[in-house]
């Protein structure tokens, strides 16, 4: 019998942008009732995922990640490739709402049938990654889109979230924009595959190569010697290709040398081990008696009776007779 979910699926697969977005937001939806219905469709076209480069952008604000993907993206259409971006939006801490405003910040490539652009609010997750940012991938994967673009909030501690999805991991900086680092954590650093000057044209020219220079000598220090400094100006399209070419080569590299399927292996390992702790910590949280003996650990916390040590061990204690019982 042809269900919805069956209309979705064959949709994805044979390309509908329409039918894409519908399985995009019933694996976004947080209803018992479409958790189920949204891995019946992932399940259903997994054979049909892997197909792409995964590349991850970030960057501090201002830098112009948007221009930059824009530039990119039409320039990927140009040879060829279709390209998803999954441009994730802040969250209000409050309401949780979004500005969910990347159509109108990418207005040339949004027009283009060869281009799927999906906002989606980062919900108060972990390093400005939306929570079913992998699924939505491999959703567009099996959609037939060979290049998929993450755009993330900003810089962060966690941005490590964004580098464990991806093929490659872009860190886009400002030309003579202070010190040599730009505020940025030395472990982002480490996990960028290349940092690219933007807004490398004009007056800010001579800035982007000094600063080329600086970045240049700090990778020497903290990186393995293939991470890259690379100029461009996105606004102009100078230099945006060179950066895809080394993407490209990279990757190519990768396959070469069978690295490329043992990450993609072990990333889907480190999501398997991600939601089995997730899926942990929540029912921990909703057990009834754990939620009771929560009131009184809080009062004697605040009393000074117990430490956080000791009452994490009765919890933990508590939970554990809890799962006995229930078995």
């Amino acid at each position: 019998m042809k269900t919805a979910t069956t209309d979705i699926q064959t949709g994805i697969l044979s390309g509908n942008r329409r039918m894409l977005a519908k399985g995009i937001t019933l694996i976004e939806s947080r209803r018992d009732q479409d958790i189920d219905a949204a891995q019946e469709v992932l399940s259903s076209v997994m054979v049909n995922t892997g197909n792409s480069i995964r590349l991850g952008i970030t960057g501090v604000p201002g830098v112009g990640k948007s221009t930059f993907i824009e530039t990119l993206g039409m320039q990927l259409i140009e040879r060829g490739h279709k390209v998803a971006v999954l441009a994730v939006d802040p969250s209000s801490p409050r309401s949780g709402g979004s500005i969910l405003g990347d159509k109108t910040r990418m207005p040339v490539l949004a027009t283009r049938k060869e281009a799927f652009i999906r906002p989606s609010p980062a919900s108060g997750t972990l390093g400005g990654v939306a929570g079913k940012t992998r699924e939505t991938m491999l959703l567009c994967e099996a959609a037939g889109y060979d290049v998929i673009l993450v755009e993330t909030v900003g810089v962060g501690q966690s941005e490590v979230e964004v580098a464990s999805m991806v093929d490659y991991f872009l860190v886009l900086m400002l030309p003579g924009a202070g010190d040599s680092l730009q505020g940025i954590k030395k472990g982002i650093i480490e996990l960028a595959d290349m940092l690219v000057i933007n807004k490398a044209d004009g007056d800010n020219l001579q800035s982007a190569k000094v600063a080329k220079n600086e970045y240049e000598k700090v990778l020497h220090l903290l990186h393995p010697p293939q991470s890259r400094v690379r100029l461009c100006s996105a606004l102009k399209g100078d230099g945006v290709a060179d950066v895809w070419d080394e993407v490209r080569l990279y990757i190519k590299a990768q396959k070469e040398g069978k690295h490329f399927e043992e990450n993609r292996k072990k990333q889907l390992y480190n999501w398997m081990i991600r939601i089995t702790e997730e899926t942990i910590l929540k029912d921990f949280r909703l057990n009834n008696r754990i939620q009771q003996a929560l009131i009184n650990i809080k009062s004697q916390l605040e009393k000074g009776e117990t430490t956080p040590v000791i009452a994490c061990k009765q919890l933990v204690k508590i939970y554990r007779e809890d799962r006995v019982r229930t078995d």
